[in-house]
């Protein structure tokens, strides 16, 4: 098992070196098509969660520079607010709106959820971008590990409960899921919040990453005849604020080799415009091109059968904080 999590972790350094750092989106971005970005959106519903900084607000403030009726969900309503006013003075366009909601409640997620179902809008997309990698452990008030609280079953929460504003946007509507290339050091494993071994905050982030991309594969197929696509991606290691407080070793190690936020937000745009036929529901995305799920001889894939029971498992937890 040391070699086999050696062999992972080495594995994802010289692959993410090679590919996720700035220089591997100034080489993937030679076969960019400029008139993939240039469609335009007005009318369209769009949701972004964790959308005050980052690759977040990078998503929200690109989409409604293309038109987009924009809804940042944000934890902190004063970084949120001036996430907005930003967002609006540089893009000319009002329709961009702050909705505040702690993902890592489920109560909150759902108070959320209610209050916004009332609109009774479409939601054409939704960007299930919020995300968190906390090196302590550390529980919710509803009594869950604050990672797994915040990047799967606040993800499975609020994607589960828009399902019925989604549908109302088929065939067009689809979800996109920032995961991240941490998913490549990880199986899928049942111990979601990590009671079986010592914590270790890294390690729990990629397999809630993993859990994402697996996820996205489950709901598209349960969705499928729904118009509903589900896709998720990898950003590419970038220089965001949530990097440098997380992993400011890293951060420090590759100053000036990390992407811009605009740049790890550039995939998660380019879905969103797509026209749905282009793209691959289920698929798991990297600088606009299907990308592998798991790397030579990492011995992940096998452990996706445990989905059915991890979703079984999501079900019920999120059934119990009501």
């Amino acid at each position: 098992m040391f070699l086999l999590k050696t062999w992972r972790s080495t594995a994802f350094s010289v692959y993410g070196y090679l590919n996720f750092t700035k220089s591997g989106f100034m080489e993937h971005s030679k076969k960019f098509k400029s008139e993939d970005m240039q469609t335009h959106i007005e009318g369209k519903n769009c949701i972004v969660t964790g959308a005050n900084s980052g690759i977040g607000y990078a998503t929200a403030q690109g989409l409604a520079s293309r038109g987009a009726t924009v809804y940042m969900v944000c934890r902190n309503k004063e970084r949120g607010e001036a996430a907005l006013s930003k967002i609006q003075s540089m893009t000319g366009n009002q329709n961009v709106y702050l909705e505040v909601c702690d993902l890592s409640s489920v109560n909150e997620i759902k108070s959320f959820a209610s209050r916004f179902s009332s609109k009774d809008v479409p939601v054409h997309v939704l960007v299930n971008n919020a995300g968190l990698l906390e090196h302590n452990l550390i529980k919710t008030s509803e009594g869950f590990e604050l990672n797994f609280a915040v990047n799967v079953l606040g993800t499975y929460a609020i994607t589960e409960l828009m399902l019925p504003l989604l549908k109302k946007a088929a065939p067009d509507a689809r979800v996109i899921t920032v995961s991240s290339g941490g998913m490549y050091t990880a199986p899928l494993t049942k111990d979601l919040q990590f009671n079986h071994s010592k914590f270790d905050g890294v390690e729990q982030y990629g397999r809630n990453k993993r859990v994402q991309v697996a996820l996205t594969e489950k709901w598209s197929e349960m969705y499928k005849n729904k118009g509903i696509g589900f896709y998720s991606m990898h950003p590419g290691w970038a220089e965001t604020p949530g990097v440098a407080k997380s992993l400011p070793g890293f951060s420090k190690a590759l100053s000036g080799k990390l992407r811009t936020s605009e740049e790890g937000a550039d995939t998660v745009i380019w879905l969103a415009l797509q026209p749905k036929e282009k793209l691959v529901s289920g698929a798991f995305y990297f600088d606009r091109a299907e990308a592998p799920k798991h790397l030579l001889f990492a011995a992940t894939s096998g452990s996706h059968a445990l989905i059915d029971s991890i979703v079984d498992n999501l079900r019920s937890l999120s059934t119990l904080t009501s």
